[in-house]
C-alpha cells in the first residue's frame, strides 16, 4: 500500500473538496484524483462518495480514517527515530522459523528508508535458543512464537496466525478441509521442543513415542519423512511448501509471533526495528481492515 496515497485520503476526509486537497500535497486535482481511485481499488471499497457538488465519506471511509491515522502515527514516529544518533552500521535480527512472513519487504523497506546506514544481518533461531539468543546478546532483536517464559525481556505481538496441521500428502487426512483435535487424536505427532509454553500451544497433540522437532523449519521434512502430524502456523503453507505433506487448518491455539529485546536496550536501532515491524503490520492491517467493521 502506497503511504502517499494514504496521507492524501486523509487530507482528502478532512477537507472533503478534490481541489483543496490536492493544493495541500502541492500536485493538481486530477493525478490527486487518480491516487484516490487506486487506493480505493486496493482496498476493495469506495472511501468518498462524490457528486458535483459535494465530497463525503463512505461508511467504508469512516471505518478506514481511524486505522488510517494510527498506521501514519506509527510511520511518523519511525521517522523521529530515524532523526537520532547514527552510531550502530548492523543490527542483528533473530529469526525463528517464517519470521514476519509477508511483512518482510515492507520491514526491509522501511529500515532502508528511515536508516539506510544499517545492515540488517539475520541469525537462524530454534525454539531452544530464541529468547536466550536475545539474552545473550547474540542478536540485537528476535521474531519469535511468543510462548510465554520471557518475563525478563520486552516481548510485543505483532502476528497472530491461524493454527495449522501439517499431514503427510498420502495420508486419509489429507483430503479433509479441516480437522479438528479429535479427528487426528490417535495419530502420532511430532513433539516441538525447547521451550516449556509449547506444550500449551500443541493443546495436547503428542505420542508415546515422541519424534521430536527444535525448529518450525524442521516440521514439513519431518513429517513426510516419518509420517507422523505436525503443527505450524498458516504462514507454512506459503513460505515452507512440501510436496510431501499437506496444510489443513486445525481447532486450536494460535501461533503468535512477537518481537523480543532486551529491557534495557536503548539502541535507535532496535526501536527503529521495532517501529519498521508495527508501521508494516499497520499497513497490512490497513490493506485488510481497513475499510471493514470492527470485529
Amino acid at each position: 500500500m502506497d503511504v502517499r496515497s494514504v496521507r492524501y485520503a486523509l487530507t482528502l476526509a478532512e477537507e472533503l473538496h478534490f481541489g483543496r486537497a490536492a493544493r495541500a500535497h502541492f500536485i493538481a486535482a486530477q493525478p490527486f484524483g487518480r491516487r484516490i481511485q487506486q487506493l480505493e481499488r486496493e482496498l476493495g471499497a469506495k472511501l468518498f462518495e462524490r457528486t458535483s457538488r459535494r465530497v463525503r465519506l463512505t461508511d467504508a471511509g469512516e471505518r478506514f480514517v481511524p486505522r488510517a491515522r494510527r498506521v501514519l502515527r506509527q510511520l511518523d514516529a519511525l521517522m523521529e527515530i530515524a532523526e537520532g544518533d547514527h552510531g550502530e552500521p548492523v543490527l542483528r535480527v533473530g529469526v525463528l522459523g517464517f519470521g514476519l512472513a509477508d511483512r518482510w519487504p515492507a520491514t526491509r523497506s522501511l529500515m532502508a528508508g528511515c536508516r539506510p546506514d544499517v545492515d540488517l544481518t539475520y541469525v537462524e533461531l530454534d525454539w531452544s535458543n530464541q529468547y536466550d539468543a536475545v539474552r545473550t546478546g547474540e542478536v540485537d532483536v528476535a521474531i519469535v512464537h511468543n510462548v510465554g517464559g520471557a518475563d525478563d525481556l520486552v516481548v510485543e505481538t505483532v502476528m497472530d496466525t491461524g493454527r495449522y496441521a501439517v499431514v503427510p500428502a498420502d495420508s486419509e487426512l489429507a483430503d479433509a478441509d479441516r480437522l479438528s483435535e479429535h479427528d487426528a487424536a490417535d495419530r502420532p505427532w511430532l513433539v516441538p521442543v525447547g521451550q516449556p509454553g509449547l506444550v500449551d500451544w500443541t493443546g495436547g497433540c503428542g505420542t508415546r513415542k515422541p519424534v521430536e522437532v527444535r525448529s518450525p523449519t524442521t516440521i514439513p521434512l519431518a513429517v513426510a519423512a516419518t509420517g507422523f502430524l505436525g503443527l505450524h502456523g498458516e504462514p507454512a503453507t506459503r513460505f515452507f511448501p512440501h510436496p510431501g505433506v499437506r496444510y489443513l487448518p486445525l481447532d486450536g491455539p494460535h501461533s503468535t509471533v512477537a518481537i523480543a529485546s532486551r529491557r534495557r536496550e536503548h539502541r535507535d536501532t532496535v526501536a527503529a526495528f521495532r517501529s519498521a515491524v508495527r508501521a508494516s503490520t499497520g499497513l497490512e492491517r490497513l490493506r485488510h481492515e481497513g475499510t471493514t467493521a470492527e470485529r
